[in-house]
């Protein structure tokens, strides 16, 4: 096992009796909610996972070594430190060198669950290509690991603060393929549809195993996108959420919120011009693509040509 590894007890028995593992990141609970909605919502995740016959594996950078599995003092720590940093691939030598508490992202958990073993990831959405990055060049290092990192990425679509046309441009051009489940359309986080569609709609989880597995034995290196949309009683009204993302966005630039610390800038906005509803949907997505990700992880392990985790 790498040498920075750390499995925690149930990841560690799950893995040595060949059972299903699903990633979960953690920035969603150190930066993408409050607390303590952030720790309830995380032990709810975990526990769909388990209903489903999977077992979940949080991922978070902890004492100079990645924790592939939390406990409940650390879902707590992480829920509540204002020092846990946000990492992405550039972050994790630094984060780990220097011993500091670090909340992985969809980059830096697909680093990690692949160090592990670790074929399936499930988190809320994904990074993608922000508005104006023609001149910023301010793209997600989310999609170029999704080029490079053979791990299954269970999300609800891009957010609809960033581009998303370009998004799916950018991970066309790096051969990442974009199934959807239940639809053709892809989603758009708070809302199941973006306006766009995605590459394939595999509505089984059988059919998504079958596609990756298939990918992967071609020796077709990188992630897949399985985009999952919100549950429809939970979704928002597109022209809402558009409306509001506009004015979000304005305030963001005017305040002159860059890099990093846009996402959570935008998400908090977002919250508070909802009135919270926007929570709710969040949390709602999280909890669906949970028990997507724990089909996909239990189909791929039956698989023939698999290899167990």
């Amino acid at each position: 096992m790498h040498q920075f590894l750390m499995l925690s007890p149930e990841v560690a028995a799950a893995r040595a009796a060949g059972r299903p593992i699903v990633a979960l990141e953690s920035t969603i609970i150190s930066h993408g909610m409050p607390y303590p909605q952030n720790v309830t919502t995380a032990k709810e995740v975990e526990q769909i996972i388990r209903d489903a016959g999977a077992v979940p594996a949080t991922i978070a950078i902890i004492d100079g070594k990645i924790c592939i599995g939390l406990s409940e003092e650390q879902l707590e720590l992480l829920g509540s430190s204002p020092d846990a940093l946000k990492v992405s691939r550039r972050d994790l030598p630094y984060v780990i060198a220097t011993r500091k508490l670090g909340a992985t992202t969809v980059a830096a958990t697909m680093i990690c669950a692949a160090l592990a073993g670790i074929r399936v990831f499930v988190t809320g959405g994904i990074g993608g290509v922000h508005r104006g990055a023609e001149t910023s060049f301010d793209i997600s290092a989310d999609l170029h690991e999704l080029a490079q990192t053979s791990v299954a990425v269970v999300c609800a679509g891009v957010k609809s603060i960033l581009d998303i046309g370009l998004t799916l441009e950018y991970l066309e051009t790096h051969g990442v393929p974009v199934i959807s489940v239940g639809q053709p359309g892809f989603p758009a986080f708070f809302t199941r549809e973006s306006g766009y569609k995605a590459d394939f709609q595999l509505d089984t989880a059988l059919e998504q195993a079958a596609f990756v597995n298939t990918k992967w034995q071609l020796g077709l290196r990188g992630g897949v996108v399985v985009s999952n949309p919100v549950p429809e009683m939970f979704a928002m009204p597109k022209a809402e959420i558009d409306d509001i993302t506009e004015q979000a966005l304005d305030e963001a630039d005017k305040g002159g919120v860059k890099g990093k610390a846009v996402t959570p800038f935008l998400l908090n906005r977002i919250k508070q011009l909802t009135e919270g509803r926007s929570l709710m949907t969040n949390i709602a997505l999280v909890k669906h693509n949970a028990l997507i990700g724990a089909e996909l992880a239990a189909a791929m392990h039956d698989l023939p040509g698999m290899q167990p985790i």
